[in-house]
């Protein structure tokens, strides 16, 4: 049974997952292949392709070869070697992005990834990556004597046209492979002898004590007992605290006893999940609420991010606002609604120059995780100076509606959770984005990169800017009626 280097990354998170992925197909939960994922690998083919260019007498090899492609042609000698593709005997795959034949006969493995620095945490390990790939050339014979890391330079602003050389930092990760080439290989032999077992204990997988983010996308496969309100959804709770619950059996939240260290946010969703009912802490909402100055400008970015950058100014992944919409609400609570949709990737000039004219420099801006908006802000100031004036206005009256339930308004069914996307359905569960053909930021902005950077594309222009309108739209019109909701039960409990 083949090993790629993502079924062994896989096998890290959870060797039961690529088990079942491995030997029962079938039963492997599907899922959507998110559009989020589908983005990072056409980023990363992108970013490849101009790491190509920095070995301009490579030698490409056939998209998708076979390990008898790469042997043919390593034995003309060539300088480097683009996706060669080997397999050791025990199965073990791996495609390399740059392989380079040093003259003292040994090999250089160049690991190309999209990000800007080489990270090292558990879901993305680029040295455990770098060292899969030499283990397989190792387990075929070659000697390697170097590996590098090609990344993304996180400093580079693109200006006309794209210099491989500036975008791209070339890391020698050599001696850090070395510390940790031993623990690699043997975890990829035990994760080859894993997949060809016949049977597993089927009842549960290496997640059951990990937190919920870290939680296989076959979990509720192998874990059928855990109730829907578990100790998992206990908001930021750690590790050793669910294994230190699970040791003592017990896995629902209203079973967690007094006694144990919960902290103050944590506290209250117990405390709601006991009582079957939010916990609001009325008095300290209204006055939080009653301080705001109007009117009140509920704002929301929609933006476009690209590992390479698409226009000049940008830094590879850094965030270009394409629309808005903001809802205003007056002290008699009557609304007016704003929007602005680019119809082409620019900086976002005549956007901020709009919401200016509309909101001008008065009242509260009203945003849900209001570092995204003041990032953004940030961001526009340093393009924008002439309008450093109202953007430093807005940010310095920016009020994050999220922070309300964090502590003042807790529920349980929240699933420990302050996302929109979790508090919108039990407050207005008639509200939603269930409707709507976009649903989330991800999808917007694939519709809307596609829409304007794609020349095959073929949908009605004025169909999809009414979909990204709509969507945008909700997201604060979903912002006012959850403030109307909390404003109306601090007044009244």
């Amino acid at each position: 049974m083949q090993l790629t280097k993502t079924d062994y990354i896989q096998y890290l998170n959870c060797p039961e997952s690529l088990w079942l992925l491995k030997n029962k197909p079938d039963q492997y939960p599907s899922g959507e292949f998110s559009l989020f994922l589908q983005k990072l690998i056409h980023e990363g083919y992108e970013v490849e392709e101009f790491a190509q260019k920095l070995f301009p007498d490579g030698i490409k090899l056939p998209e998708f070869g076979i390990p008898e492609d790469s042997e043919d042609a390593l034995e003309k000698k060539g300088v480097c070697f683009f996706q060669a593709a080997f397999k050791t005997y025990s199965g073990v795959f791996a495609r390399i992005d740059v392989l380079e034949h040093l003259h003292d006969n040994s090999w250089h493995i160049y690991e190309v990834k999209s990000s800007t620095s080489v990270k090292t945490d558990k879901k993305h390990n680029h040295l455990k990556d770098a060292c899969f790939q030499k283990y397989v050339l190792e387990q075929n014979g070659f000697k390697v004597s170097k590996v590098s890391i090609i990344h993304l330079n996180k400093d580079y602003i693109r200006n006309g046209t794209i210099d491989p050389d500036q975008l791209l930092t070339v890391e020698d990760v050599t001696d850090r492979i070395k510390e940790v080439y031993y623990e690699v290989a043997s975890e990829v032999e035990k994760a080859v002898k894993f997949i060809n077992q016949a049977t597993i204990d089927e009842t549960k997988c290496s997640c059951r004590l990990n937190t919920r983010a870290n939680h296989c996308d076959s979990f509720g496969y192998f874990n059928s007992d855990i109730p829907e309100f578990s100790i998992y959804e206990i908001g930021n709770i750690r590790a050793n605290k669910i294994e230190e619950l699970y040791h003592v059996g017990i896995i629902e939240i209203k079973d967690i006893p007094n006694n144990f260290s919960l902290n103050a946010k944590q506290a209250l969703q117990l405390q709601s999940a006991r009582k079957d009912s939010p916990i609001i802490a009325s008095a300290k909402i209204n006055k939080v609420l009653s301080s705001l100055e109007f009117p009140l400008h509920f704002i929301d970015y929609e933006t476009y991010a690209s590992a390479v950058p698409r226009i000049d100014g940008v830094k590879p992944h850094q965030h270009i606002p394409f629309q808005v919409s903001i809802h205003t609400m007056q002290n008699d609570g009557s609304i007016e609604h704003f929007e602005f949709l680019a119809e082409k990737l620019v900086w976002p000039d005549q956007m901020v120059k709009s919401m200016l004219e509309y909101t001008g420099k008065e009242g509260t801006f009203i945003s849900w995780h209001k570092s995204f908006e003041m990032g953004r802000n940030s961001d526009m100031i340093e393009w924008f100076t002439h309008h450093t004036e109202y953007l430093e206005y807005m940010n310095s009256n920016m009020f994050d509606l999220e922070d309300i339930f964090k502590t003042e308004y807790v529920d349980y069914r929240f699933h420990g959770s302050t996302s929109i996307k979790k508090v919108l359905p039990v407050l207005l569960p008639k509200l939603g984005y269930d409707d709507l053909e976009v649903q989330n930021g991800t999808m917007a902005l694939d519709l809307w990169g596609r829409m304007v950077l794609d020349h095959d594309f073929d949908e009605d222009i004025n169909e999809v800017r009414q979909k990204l309108l709509e969507y945008c739209k909700l997201d604060t019109w979903a912002m006012v009626e959850i403030f109307r909701v909390i404003s109306q039960k601090s007044l009244t409990s």
